[in-house]
């Protein structure tokens, strides 16, 4: 008898490519990085983080960043969340940055490897609220000169209207510096599952991260009935 391959049902095709959408949507999104400490349930996508500090690091004259990667300084001195963790959340703990970029020699190269030091960890600290307490900058290339580009904008994610009937959406969009829910996990940017909820938002300009994230978590609190808990995910940290 010969057999031409293995078939799968129709059922299982359906399974398999929703399986292989949600692994295409988690390395986009990178990992799901800890906002604050073990207590604030947040969480920062590292595409959102990756965007506030590109755009920091492009307003460093004469340097241009390449690579970057942020993951826990220690895993071991990581602490279990006051909260149940998204899927695949680092869990919270001091974070360390790995920076490669490329400068030009108007400046010693120490000296440029600092400002975008700096400037990334400023981002990291007042513009989201991560615990970075260290960027390690290595330049890998001399410029004549860092040619003018424009840092693209982080693809937003796409609103969702509160309309979930339990107030908690209404709540959420009604926090300063809330810019909209913004699902991208699946399932709605409210997902309540027994007495916990999760809320995926996105950021207004000029509001730190962390901030919203720890005010949204309040409002939350206040509906009725309350939640036991509730975690935060920040999608998007949007620009002036």
């Amino acid at each position: 008898m010969h057999h031409s391959g293995t078939h799968l049902p129709k059922g299982g095709t359906v399974v398999a490519d929703r399986f292989a959408q949600a692994v295409r949507e988690q390395l986009r999104l990178g990992r799901l990085l800890p906002l604050g400490g073990p207590e604030d349930g947040a969480w920062l996508t590292e595409r959102a983080a990756d965007a506030v500090l590109r755009r920091a690091a492009d307003a460093v004259p004469g340097v241009r960043l390449g690579a970057l990667r942020i993951a826990l300084a220690d895993p071991e001195a990581a602490a279990p969340p006051s909260v149940p963790a998204p899927p695949s959340a680092l869990p919270p703990g001091p974070l360390r940055a790995w920076a490669e970029c490329a400068a030009t020699a108007d400046l010693p190269l120490p000296v440029a490897a600092d400002r975008l030091r700096d400037a990334l960890l400023g981002a990291a600290t007042d513009r989201l609220g991560l615990a970075v307490g260290a960027v390690d900058v290595r330049v890998t290339d001399v410029l004549d000169e860092v040619p003018q580009h424009v840092v693209p904008e982080d693809q937003a994610p796409p609103a969702e209207r509160p309309g979930d009937g339990s107030g908690i959406a209404a709540a959420v969009t009604a926090v300063p510096g809330v810019a909209r829910l913004a699902p991208v996990l699946g399932r709605g940017a409210v997902r309540v599952e027994g007495t916990h909820v999760r809320i995926e938002l996105a950021v207004a300009p000029g509001h730190r991260a962390l901030d919203v994230a720890r005010a949204v978590r309040a409002a939350v609190a206040a509906t009725a009935p309350p939640p036991a808990t509730v975690a935060v995910l920040v999608t998007a940290v949007d620009t002036p």
